[in-house]
């Protein structure tokens, strides 16, 4: 827990400040999470080896980062689609029957990356959309881990996460319907309600997410995607229920035409 605590408190800055600074910083934290993410993920696929389509992996997801912030998400998009299929691709032609696995790991990464700055560009909210996203999740994972340790009770997928509980589940929920009530009392958001429950609904979205990536590791039997960050492994372990939850909230926006905060 110590080295868990440790780490949040030099990583959390970062992405708060780049979230606050907006560009060109966000775009710069972005990629090289981004960067760093692919890295483990054709680690992971590929019995820790970096063959050349776990190159062309890190490439696909740069290139569709760089459009996302040069360009707009249409590009960034078909970017990230055609880096995956390229990666595919090249992986059939390595030994190990992974390609399937690190072309999913491609849009899995990017596309993420690319709609986080997307929604971080909407006119008059962009900022502290990505904030509160991050409060949600960090909310989430402190939620599930704390209510899951202290209170245990039944598995929430013994098969694929054998630490995970629904009470944890639950915990956390709880956690993330606090965070939105926070949110909607800082910003002076009326609705308070539709925020709570979507931000609940958000924090079960985050742990199947973190599921996702269990299932994996499971696949290829690595307990976690590097040794990168003290108490947690890896970059894509700490993240990957942040990858669930950006593109939920992107087809929130969608579905409205507008942010999530600005719901009535």
């Amino acid at each position: 827990m110590g080295l868990r605590t440790r780490s949040a408190l030099v990583l959390a800055p970062v992405a708060v400040a780049s979230a606050w600074l907006g560009w060109p910083w966000l775009p710069i934290v972005t990629a090289v999470a981004g960067a760093v993410m692919a890295w483990e993920w054709a680690r992971l696929c590929q019995s820790g080896r970096l063959g050349v389509s776990g190159v062309m992996l890190i490439g696909a997801v740069l290139g569709a980062v760089a459009a996302a912030a040069a360009v707009g998400v249409a590009p960034a998009i078909g970017v990230s689609l055609a880096g995956a299929a390229v990666v595919c691709w090249m992986a059939r032609r390595e030994p190990g029957g992974a390609a399937p696995w690190l072309a999913l790991g491609a849009l899995w990464v990017a596309l993420p990356c690319v709609l986080l700055l997307w929604l971080a560009r909407m006119d008059g909210a962009g900022r502290v959309t990505v904030l509160w996203i991050f409060a949600i999740v960090w909310s989430t994972d402190i939620g599930a881990y704390a209510v899951g340790r202290w209170l245990g009770g039944p598995r929430l997928a013994p098969r694929w996460s054998p630490g995970k509980t629904w009470t944890g589940l639950i915990g956390g929920a709880g956690c993330a319907a606090l965070a939105g009530w926070g949110t909607a009392r800082v910003l002076g958001i009326s609705a308070v309600l539709p925020l709570v429950l979507v931000s609940a609904g958000l924090a079960i979205v985050e742990q199947f997410g973190d599921l996702a990536e269990s299932v994996a590791k499971r696949r290829f039997g690595v307990k976690d995607s590097s040794g990168l960050i003290p108490g947690h492994g890896g970059l894509l372990d700490r993240l990957d229920g942040l990858l669930a939850v950006i593109p939920a909230v992107a087809l929130l926006t969608l579905i409205d035409g507008g942010s999530v905060l600005t719901w009535r």
